[in-house]
């Protein structure tokens, strides 16, 4: 199977290239000269300038100085990002500001992840992301806490449901390594047939059992700070 790169997946624990201080060096310097270059962009747009291009530079703007770890500039600049991608109902675009914001490893960090996670749920975006954010939750919870095994196998499921190829094997291939290693963490399961008893026990074979789940971990993410309203935004859903 052709190995199909990631864009918000980190696969290899060592990523980043950086095998010397030279090479650092050189990699943070790149990284400061795109910001200058992000932010003297920002500065040229015209004030009636499309609010789609003002937001995808703010993304990358954040993403960039997450990497330099200036994290509440970083927060900053994805923060406005989403309140534009949202007003535009780009939902990819907000979901990814989401991914920046928690990273940015500020006070409500933990609240933009649970907004990241019901966009990603709710629309139907690019299913690597949603991987990606529910993944954070598996890293953020402890390992017999009931929450990871419900992020993973919607992650799974969203990737069944919504991945197309080329991504598609790697992908589904993926989300079932992070389900396997929740399972193993959680419970102590291995093999294939302690791992299918462990999913009925859970009851992480029906949608309609875990997705209401999936809907009370997002809770206690955000607390009662919601950024947008959930019930327009679920109103003005296509019926199926």
């Amino acid at each position: 199977m052709k190995h199909i790169p990631l864009k918000y997946i980190k696969e290899d624990p060592a990523v980043g290239n950086a095998d010397n201080s030279e090479d650092a060096k050189e990699s943070t310097g790149m990284l400061k000269r795109l910001v200058e270059d992000l932010r003297g962009q920002l500065a040229e747009l015209s004030a009636g300038a499309e609010t789609l291009r003002r937001a995808d530079l703010l993304l990358q703007l954040g993403r960039a100085l997450v990497r330099l770890e200036k994290h509440a500039e970083a927060w900053a600049a994805a923060r406005e990002a989403f309140d534009l991608y949202m007003a535009e109902q780009a939902w990819e675009g907000a979901a990814q500001c989401c991914d920046i914001l928690f990273l940015s490893d500020q006070p409500q960090s933990l609240a933009a992840l649970g907004h990241g996670i019901w966009l990603a749920v709710t629309y139907p975006i690019d299913p690597e992301l949603s991987v990606a954010l529910l993944q954070r939750v598996v890293e953020e919870t402890p390992p017999d806490a009931d929450g990871a095994a419900v992020a993973a196998v919607t992650a799974y499921y969203l990737v069944d449901m919504r991945a197309r190829e080329p991504q598609r094997d790697h992908l589904l291939l993926y989300a079932n390594q992070v389900l396997a290693t929740v399972a193993r963490r959680h419970s102590g399961v291995d093999g294939q047939q302690n791992f299918n008893k462990w999913i009925e026990d859970m009851e992480l074979s029906d949608p309609a059992l875990f997705l209401p789940r999936l809907r009370n971990v997002v809770d206690v993410l955000v607390q009662d700070d919601w950024w947008f309203d959930r019930e327009a935004l679920q109103a003005a859903l296509p019926v199926d």
